[in-house]
């Protein structure tokens, strides 16, 4: 693998050094890692079913009003 991006290889080593395993092996072990993260993220129809639940908005019904802007930016603080 070659890397032509300096910050791509600053990380690299810094990872290897703080994992104390060489560059290929922290690369590995990086992605393995972003991997796992990303498949135990919500998907969108869980983070809206969650939403609409801790808004007390029926799964079944439709909502009358659209959630208030406050209720969009919890979301993102919520993380």
């Amino acid at each position: 693998m070659n890397v032509n991006n300096a910050e791509a290889d600053a990380l690299t080593r810094k990872f290897a050094d703080i994992a104390g395993v060489g560059i290929t092996d922290a690369i590995v072990i990086a992605m393995r890692e972003a991997i796992q993260r990303r498949r135990q993220e919500e998907t969108p129809r869980e983070t809206a079913a969650r939403l609409l639940q801790k808004h007390g908005v029926g799964p079944t019904g439709v909502a009358k009003k659209p959630l208030s802007r406050k209720v969009f930016d919890e979301m993102w603080d919520e993380r």
